[in-house]
């Protein structure tokens, strides 16, 4: 029979899994294997910087975890696995996904996104997605080329007026 302490542990640690995917607005499932402490560290700081969590939990607490909240991510909770929840939709995915161009060790598994399941190639179907400020700037320069276009058309149009 297990200990009490270590059992109260385990359920305190699935519950902390169960907060976290409760929360998080995206999840990417990675496996970090081949990442050496300095490559570990310095994802750990971009995702920090993005708002981004990185823990690495025992398979059997995460399955238990998103079992209890009706997730299917059995198939991908195989193996070494770290999770990265955020309350950005996009940007733990972009840096994940860009680390892992950057250091061939590190393999995308799955990710949660909108509450949806998505593999790794959806994954990096939304990492190749411009940032929202990128969105907005070009939003911004589609809509002053439309006004530049315009203001020419005008000054064409007055000019011609002038003429006759």
């Amino acid at each position: 029979m297990a200990n009490e302490k270590i059992l109260a542990k385990k359920n305190e640690v699935v519950d902390e899994i169960k907060n976290s995917f409760e929360n998080a607005k995206s999840v990417v499932i990675f496996d970090p294997r081949g990442l050496n402490v300095a490559e570990v560290t310095e994802l750990r700081r971009a995702l920090r910087d993005a708002s981004s969590s990185y823990k690495v939990y025992k398979n059997t607490l995460a399955k238990r975890a998103v079992d209890s909240l009706n997730i299917k991510l059995d198939d991908y909770l195989k193996g070494p696995t770290a999770i990265s929840f955020s309350d950005d939709e996009l940007a733990p995915i972009r840096i994940v996904s860009d680390f892992a161009k950057k250091h061939g060790a590190l393999e995308l598994k799955a990710g949660i996104v909108e509450g949806k399941v998505v593999g790794a190639d959806s994954l990096a179907e939304y990492a190749s997605i411009p940032s929202r400020e990128g969105l907005l700037t070009m939003l911004a320069s589609g809509l002053m080329g439309t006004v530049k276009d315009l203001a020419i058309c005008l000054d064409l149009y007055a000019k011609q007026k002038e003429e006759n």
